[in-house]
């Protein structure tokens, strides 16, 4: 069964322009998709509406489990395991384990941290990209609308797209 997934792309000369065409398109009640641009365009999350990212919590879950590893492991390690004195310091001692938590906290909280942002991003090997315009990684900023998402029609979308200072507005169409 092949599902088409069917988008109006709006190309963009300048990031100022575009800047100032965001809100005037969603207040006019039209859903973006995404924004793709050449570089990273300052305020461009907030004017999508976009809310702040929950990966900071995603980290310090994966510290917190870094964390607990380390000290459980050298805990059940050196002091029931194999219990050795090192150097006339006690079995379970707090000093010791200081640079080994610190480095599986950095360890499994960086690797936790670049899963969870293959997932997010929807960056899995099997993955089909949707790339709506090759210029947005040279020059151009693309503005990119799904038709299904949207009320209007394809006519006033294009329209809209065009007032608000699109230099091209096209049609693209993929199939999932």
């Amino acid at each position: 069964m092949d599902l088409k997934k069917n988008y109006l792309v709006g190309v963009f000369d300048d990031d100022d322009v575009l800047l100032n065409a965001i809100p005037k398109i969603r207040e006019s009640g039209i859903k973006i998709e995404d924004v793709y641009t050449p570089f990273p365009v300052h305020g461009i999350e907030e004017k999508l509406g976009y809310k702040r990212s929950k990966m900071s919590v995603a980290a310090f879950c994966f510290g917190m489990c870094g964390t607990s590893f380390a000290i459980w492991m050298q805990t059940w390690m050196l002091g029931f395991d194999w219990p050795m004195i090192i150097g006339g310091k006690n079995f379970i001692s707090a000093p010791p384990f200081v640079p080994v938590t610190f480095e599986l906290t950095v360890l499994i909280g960086s690797l936790g941290m670049v899963g969870t942002f293959f997932v997010m991003a929807g960056l899995a090997p099997w993955a089909k990209p949707r790339i709506f315009d090759l210029r947005s990684t040279d020059d151009k900023h693309v503005m990119a609308i799904d038709l299904a998402a949207n009320s209007r029609s394809e006519n006033e979308i294009q329209g809209m797209l065009q007032s608000n200072g699109a230099a091209e507005v096209y049609r693209k169409d993929f199939e999932d």
